[in-house]
C-alpha cells in the first residue's frame, strides 16, 4: 500500500484568508455535476434545508439516495435533463482556504460556457469517465485550459466504482492524458483516481484503491500553490475613472481610479501614460478611507495621482517607464469563438480591453486549431466554439502585453457593435506556440 504524504494532516485552524478560482469541466455524463455535490456536501458546505430540497427532489424522481448532483444543476432545464447549461458559481470554504468553483457544461454546443469559467481560475478540474477515457471534449476543454494559460490542471479519473478501482485503467487514462498535456504546454497535471457517486477519493481517502497514494481531490485543493509575488509582473493600471471632486476642500484634487491589474505601483515612481506615451511621476496614491499610502499592490482598488496635469481619461493605462507594453493598432491573437454566428473576415466589431473599447475590423483568419488531431487547418470563417488565430487592426491604439505574459493585459473581448453581444474571449499573440507547445 503506498505511504500517503504530509498533506493527509489535519486542516489548519488559521483564518482561511487564501483564495482558489477553480473550474470543473468535462465531457457528457462524466459525473462532473456530481463530483461537485459530493465535494460540496462531503465538506460540510450544504446547509440542511439545501440537502432537504435535494432529498426531496430525488424521491421524486424515484431515487434512493440523495442526487447530489441536483446541489449545482439549478436550472429547470438542466434539472429536467439531467445536464449543465450555464456555469454555476459555488463558494465554500474549509479550514485552510475559500474557494469559488464555476461549474462548466460538458456539452460541446456550450464549450464556450467552460472559457468563461475558465478565464479567472487557477485551477481546472477536467473529469474523465475511467471507462471512456479521454474522448474529443477532454481534448476540447484542456486545450481551453492551455489556451487560458490556467496555472495548475487536475484530472480527476471518475466512475471508478465501474472499472472494479483499477490501477491498469487509471494508469492507461493518465499516460494519454499526461501526453495531450505535454503537447499542449500545461506545466502541471495532477491525476486523482475518484468516484464522485460513492465518495472515494473526494474528501475522503478510498479504501477500495490502497495503490493510490496521492492526496484527495480536497486535499490537493487546499494545498495546491496560488499566491504569486505581485513584483513578479510588471505594473498595469487600467483607468477606469477620473476623480475631479467639485469640493472647496477637494477643489485642485484630480485622481485616477482603478483597479491595479498587475505589478507594484508607488509615489515617487516614473511612469507612462498610455497609448499617448506621456510621461510623469507618480504623486500619491490612495485607496478607500486611506490617503498616501506608501504602496499599491495588485488587485488593489486604488486611485492614483500624477505630478503632472495630463490628458488622461478612461481607457488609458499607466505603466512603469522601464517596462511598457507593445502600443499598436494590429493585433494578431487566438479567439475562442463564442457566438452561433460565423466571423469571416472583415467582420466590424468592437474590441474591449481591459477599460477600453475602440472599434476593430477582422483583417483576416489564419487557421483554426483542429481539437482531435491539433493541427492548424485553413479556415475561411471560424463556426461557434471554434478556437483559431485572426488579425485585427483596429481604430486606434492599444497597449497590449502578449497573453502568456499577463493574463489581465493580454486578453480581450470582442464584442457585436450591433446589440452589444459578447462574440469571442480573445489572447493576444499565440499562446500554444508561445508556450513552445504545437511545435
Amino acid at each position: 500500500m503506498a505511504q500517503r504524504a504530509a498533506w493527509a494532516a489535519e486542516p489548519s485552524t488559521t483564518a482561511n484568508t487564501d483564495l482558489l478560482r477553480l473550474a470543473t469541466a468535462g465531457s457528457v455524463d462524466d459525473g462532473k455535476s456530481t463530483l461537485v455535490g459530493r465535494l460540496l456536501h462531503d465538506s460540510k458546505a450544504v446547509l440542511a434545508d439545501q440537502l432537504e430540497a435535494v432529498e426531496r427532489a430525488s424521491r421524486d424522481k424515484g431515487l434512493e439516495e440523495a442526487d447530489l448532483a441536483l446541489l449545482t444543476d439549478g436550472l429547470r432545464a438542466e434539472r429536467e435533463q439531467g445536464i449543465t447549461i450555464d456555469v454555476a458559481y459555488r463558494y465554500f470554504a474549509t479550514g485552510r482556504r475559500r474557494f469559488v468553483l464555476a461549474d462548466t457544461p460538458g456539452h460541446v454546443q456550450y464549450t464556450r460556457n467552460m472559457v468563461t469559467g475558465a478565464s479567472t481560475a487557477e485551477l481546472a478540474v477536467v473529469l474523465v469517465d475511467a471507462r471512456n477515457g479521454v474522448v474529443e471534449q477532454t481534448r476540447r476543454h484542456l486545450a481551453v485550459a492551455a489556451l487560458l494559460r490556467v496555472p495548475h490542471v487536475v484530472l480527476a479519473v471518475n466512475k471508478m466504482d465501474l472499472v472494479a478501482y483499477s490501477e491498469d485503467t487509471f494508469a492507461a487514462v493518465a499516460d494519454e492524458f499526461g501526453a495531450l498535456a505535454a503537447a499542449l504546454g500545461v506545466p502541471e497535471v495532477t491525476a486523482i483516481p475518484l468516484s464522485a457517486l460513492r465518495g472515494d477519493n473526494v474528501v475522503t481517502p478510498s479504501p477500495n484503491m490502497d495503490w493510490y497514494g496521492g492526496p484527495t481531490l480536497l486535499e490537493h485543493l487546499e494545498s495546491v500553490p496560488v499566491s504569486v509575488d505581485p513584483a513578479s509582473q510588471p505594473a498595469r493600471f487600467p483607468v477606469q475613472y477620473v476623480i475631479r471632486p467639485q469640493t472647496d476642500a477637494y477643489r485642485d484634487y484630480r485622481g485616477y481610479a482603478g483597479q491595479l491589474a498587475s505589478g507594484v505601483l508607488r509615489p515617487g515612481e516614473e511612469v507612462v501614460v498610455l497609448p499617448a506615451g506621456l510621461r510623469t511621476t507618480i504623486a500619491g496614491i490612495d485607496r478607500l478611507g486611506e490617503t498616501d499610502v506608501a504602496v499599491a499592490v495588485a488587485p488593489q482598488s486604488i486611485t492614483v495621482r500624477l505630478a503632472d496635469e495630463l490628458d488622461v481619461s478612461r481607457g488609458d493605462l499607466i505603466a512603469p517607464v522601464d517596462d511598457v507594453p507593445q502600443v499598436t493598432q494590429d493585433v494578431e491573437a487566438t479567439v475562442c469563438w463564442l457566438s452561433d454566428r460565423p466571423l469571416h473576415p472583415g467582420a466590424r466589431v468592437l474590441l474591449k480591453h481591459t477599460t477600453r473599447v475602440v472599434k476593430a475590423i477582422v483583417k483576416e483568419i489564419d487557421h483554426r486549431l483542429d481539437i482531435t488531431s491539433l493541427d492548424r487547418q485553413p479556415a475561411p470563417a471560424l463556426e461557434a466554439n471554434d478556437i483559431g488565430r485572426i488579425v485585427i487592426r483596429t481604430a486606434s491604439p492599444l497597449a497590449l502585453d502578449p497573453y502568456v505574459a499577463n493574463r489581465k493585459t493580454g486578453s480581450f473581448l470582442l464584442i457585436d457593435d450591433q446589440d452589444g453581444l459578447t462574440l469571442a474571449a480573445g489572447m493576444v499573440g499565440d499562446p500554444l506556440s508561445d508556450m513552445g507547445a504545437l511545435t
